[in-house]
């Protein structure tokens, strides 16, 4: 492993894993997911002093792209980097609309469908608020077609043409700089290039490559690809990139963990790669962090390929 800021120019803020666009501007590629910082069925919700210290140090470690959503707790992410970190520029604040918090807390589900032009124009606002911010750098929309968690059904199926247009209205309007898709396919991706596309933001990992077609469609457009899920689904039973023999024996060999190796993959494996791993954790965040300076070989990175290919186990 090497120093993430080794060859930082003195007084420059060091920039993990290196750069790349988000929409207009250019991001450390290893980022922030604001998800912890809100509540989780069956996890512990971090203190508010957990939470901001979290969150400057990931400012301090260079960390300058930060994903989160008004539906993370109820607005409690949104209000926690308020708090932390005010409304200063420095810092690109990407977020998601396209769901709601559900009305009863008990639900199995948390979050339900708001797809409309008109519900989405309501959370970009609510995210505003919830921030402190005038603008946002880029919003996601979480298309509900397929996929895990919540599908549209009824007068929530709306055509993306009609979202998109919404979208780029407030775009022009200044409230958003640049416009992301979550949840799409190739096909989507393609219909919606026209309008702009800052952000694919899809679950994808070492052991979930369904998207190799749309990712090379988002480097041939230099699209920022920021996979949620980057270490493996959340949901029960299914793969854990950590849990992979070969990442295991990778670990040991290059001195980190095997979710470092985990992160370190996916920044190797395109250069348009944008992570967001969360964490309530300082300690966690600094591992994460020091993803960007794990350096593995082509025979490595052949071996890890080589896991989702069903080659190695």
């Amino acid at each position: 492993m090497t120093d993430t800021t080794a060859s930082t120019p003195s007084g420059a803020r060091p920039a993990p894993g290196g750069t790349f666009p988000l929409g207009p501007r250019a991001v450390a590629r290893i980022g922030f997911g604001a998800m912890q910082l809100g509540e989780l069925p069956g996890r512990t919700l971090p203190t508010d002093d957990d939470a901001t210290a979290v969150l400057r140090r990931a400012v301090e470690l260079g960390v300058d792209h930060i994903d989160t959503s008004h539906f993370y707790g109820d607005d409690t992410a949104n209000r926690r980097i308020h708090a932390a970190l005010g409304s200063a520029d420095d810092i690109a604040i990407a977020s998601k609309v396209g769901a709601v918090r559900a009305a009863d807390p008990a639900a199995p589900v948390p979050l339900v469908v708001a797809q409309k032009p008109a519900e989405l124009r309501a959370q970009v606002e609510q995210n505003l608020r919830t921030l402190g911010r005038d603008h946002l750098d880029l919003v996601n929309l979480r298309r509900t077609d397929a996929g895990h968690g919540i599908i549209a059904t009824g007068d929530q199926i709306v055509p993306l043409d009609d979202q998109l247009a919404e979208m780029i209205a407030m775009r022009d309007e200044g409230l958003i700089r640049s416009i992301g898709l979550s949840n799409v396919d190739a096909a989507q991706l393609r219909q919606a290039l026209p309008a702009g596309i800052g952000e694919i933001q899809n679950a994808y990992s070492l052991v979930a490559r369904d998207d190799e077609d749309l990712l090379a469609l988002a480097v041939e457009h230099g699209i920022a690809w920021v996979p949620f899920f980057p270490l493996g689904s959340a949901f029960p039973n299914a793969p854990k990139v950590a849990d992979q023999p070969a990442v295991q024996r990778v670990a040991a060999a290059v001195g980190a963990t095997s979710a470092q190796v985990g992160l370190a993959w996916l920044l190797a494996h395109a250069p348009n790669v944008l992570l967001i791993p969360g964490t309530g954790s300082v300690e966690h965040l600094e591992q994460n962090v020091a993803s960007g300076s794990v350096e593995l070989t082509p025979g490595q990175i052949a071996e890890l390929d080589a896991v989702a290919a069903g080659v190695l186990a």
